[in-house]
Parts: C-alpha cells; structure tokens; sequence
C-alpha cells in the first residue's frame, strides 16, 4: 500500500478520484473484516495507511467544492 500524494490527488480528475476512493473504501471494508475476523493484516500499518488516503481525497474534494 502506498501513500498517496495530496499533488497526485489534485492531478486525477473527478471520476478518477471517486474510483479511487471507492476502491480504498472496499480495500478498507476487507481489513476490518480480516481483523475483526482475528487474523492479522499484511502489514501493521495498511489499515492506517488505506484512513489516511481516504482523508486527504475527501480534503481534497471539499476544498474544490468551495471554489
């Protein structure tokens, strides 16, 4: 899982963002269920990692809503 960078957000269009987002969404759902299920994820950090780029395509999203 890679981060991704707030000028690589900024660079995809709309529906390439809304894809991408829905994607980290189900990325996420099946962490959770992993973990919830008592097996460990591929790597420690993914869950936090999949949270963070959900944030910052929505920041990204709302600061271009206001203008």
């Amino acid at each position: 899982m890679t981060s991704l960078k707030t000028a690589e957000i900024r660079d995809m269009s709309v529906e390439e963002r809304n894809q991408k987002l829905k994607e980290l969404r189900n990325d996420l759902m099946h962490e959770r269920g992993v973990s919830a299920m008592g097996g460990a994820p591929s790597s420690p950090g993914v869950i936090r990692a999949l949270r963070t780029n959900i944030a910052r395509i929505l920041t990204v999203q709302r600061e271009e809503e206001e203008f």
